[in-house]
Formats: C-alpha cells, structure tokens, sequence
C-alpha cells in the first residue's frame, strides 16, 4: 500500500526529472541534432567545450553579472536586517514589509525586463529624463547600449527581484536565535554592531550559508533576465550572453543537441565545485569537528 501511495510521486518524478537527465547525459556522447540517430562520439563533446571561447566567454559574462547581483542582494538584505532585528529599534509591521520586499519576486520576468528597458530607453525612458532634468547629466546614458551599462543593469534587476528572499531568510535565522542572547549583550553594553557581528552573524551562518549557495546556483544559471533585455539588440546580446543562453542557442538555434548536453554537466560540475568551495570557506575543519 505504501508503493501506491507514492506512485503518482515516483512516476511524475522519474519522467520529468530523473529520466531527462539521464536522456541528457546519453545524449552528450553523442553528436545528435534532433531529427537525426544519435552517434557515439565518445568525450569529443566535453573536450570541445573546453576549448570553447565562446563559453569561457559567457561564463564570464555570467560571473561578473552574478557579482553584481550577490554584493547588492545580500547588502540590501544584511542591513535590512540588521534594522529589523535591532532590539533598540524595534521595528513594527515587519509582516507588510516582508510582503513589500518580496514582491518584486513574484513579477513575472517579461514584466520585469518590459519594465526597466521601459525606464532605462535611451531616449525616452524616465531614469534619463530625471537625471538630466536635475542636471546629474548632460547628455542622456545609453543603459542598454553599452556592455559594462548592461551587465550592471542585469545584475541590479537580479538583485531586486531576490534581496526580498534574502531578508527573509536571514530574519527567519534572526528569529530563530534566542532573545536572551541579545538583551544579556545589550545589558553588558554592547553596542548593535558588536552585538551584530559578534552575536547574530556567528548563529546566522547555517542560513547564510544556504542563501549563499541558492543564489550562486541561481546566479551561474541565470538565463531570462539578460535574454529578455537584450532581445531585439544584436549588438549587445554578446555582452549579457550568460553560460545558460549560450546553451540554449546551441541546442535549439544551432541544433547541436548533443553539445549542449556536454556543455549542461561542464556547467553543473562548476556549479556543484563552487558550491563546495563556499561551503568550505564559511566552515573550518576545526569547526566541523
């Protein structure tokens, strides 16, 4: 009765996850395209994927963007809160705030995408007027046409949508930790950010821990943000071509299939090291013992 009841689990869990990665993986030995028998070429797939500057170029690009993306999603997120769990301040209506910062991350990517090349247009858009019409500028910015511009915007994009997340995270941790812990430092006097630093960060450092990795995951597969606000500029698509987009314009632009799958585990195995190598930074050996 047991294996009934988990049936319908098993089966979903099997056809749409395990069995395209396995499908996945065949397929990387091969040279498939899609209407043709796939061919075993052995590790010719893996071994063009090193050789590839095109996506040690994207996968630059990918980095760089994330970079962006993590310094202002974790700052805006740290210092939130620090705010909120300030015992001095003693923030209200933490629940309305946390619904106002995650809300960005429950917006669709086209609306998001629409929305800032909307205000970032070169021409028109209403970042550029303001900043002109306050004399900041002379001339208007080309936001959207010129790489590094791009990049930063992508990874600003990146950040708004996710920080809210992130506060969440770290005040959940916050929450968790034991009120006494801060009135008894607050009592010896201690000041917010002896107590911050010596307190709540050592005791957040399981949650940090997990944002840190969820969102270098997230930020090395980004694709739709940088696809969606380069769409239609030729010329820029270059500059914001992520390790994910140029995955996906070899497998249903180029129709190398078989590539592509080659190029999906090279970027999981960087993926699955960098996340090991954030683990061990943030945990000693002799704090594991």
């Amino acid at each position: 009765m047991g294996w009934l009841f988990i049936a319908p689990f098993l089966i979903v869990f099997l056809t749409f996850s395990i069995y395209p990665v396995i499908r996945t993986l065949y397929l990387s030995f091969t040279d498939y395209s899609g209407f043709n028998i796939p061919t075993w070429v052995g590790l010719s797939n893996y071994s063009r994927v090193l050789k590839d500057k095109l996506f040690w170029e994207a996968f630059g690009n990918t980095l760089k963007i994330w970079g962006v993306n993590i310094v202002l999603q974790l700052g805006i997120a740290f210092l939130l809160t620090i705010v909120f769990s300030d015992i001095k301040y003693k923030m209200k209506g933490l629940g309305i705030f946390r619904a106002l910062f995650y809300l960005p991350n429950l917006i669709a990517a086209t609306s998001v995408a629409f929305l800032f090349k909307t205000l970032l247009d070169w021409k028109f858009g209403s970042v550029n007027q303001i900043l002109t019409g306050l004399g900041i500028t002379e001339t208007a910015i080309d936001w959207l046409g010129t790489p590094v511009l791009l990049r930063t915007v992508v990874g600003v994009i990146g950040a708004w949508m996710w920080f809210g997340n992130s506060f969440i995270m770290l005040m959940a941790g916050v929450q968790g930790i034991n009120g006494d812990y801060f009135e008894a430092a607050s009592i010896d006097g201690a000041g917010r950010w002896k107590i911050f630093y010596s307190i709540t960060l050592p005791l957040l450092k399981p949650i940090l821990l997990y944002v840190a990795i969820t969102s270098l995951i997230g930020g090395l597969q980004i694709f739709d943000i940088p696809y969606l606000v380069s769409l239609g500029q030729q010329k820029m698509t270059r500059s914001v071509n992520t390790a994910v987009m140029h995955l996906y314009n070899m497998a249903f632009k180029n129709r190398q299939i078989g590539y592509a799958g080659a190029l999906a585990f090279i970027l999981f195995f960087i993926i699955a090291g960098c996340s090991v190598a954030v683990y061990r930074l943030m945990y000693s050996k002799k704090e594991e013992e």
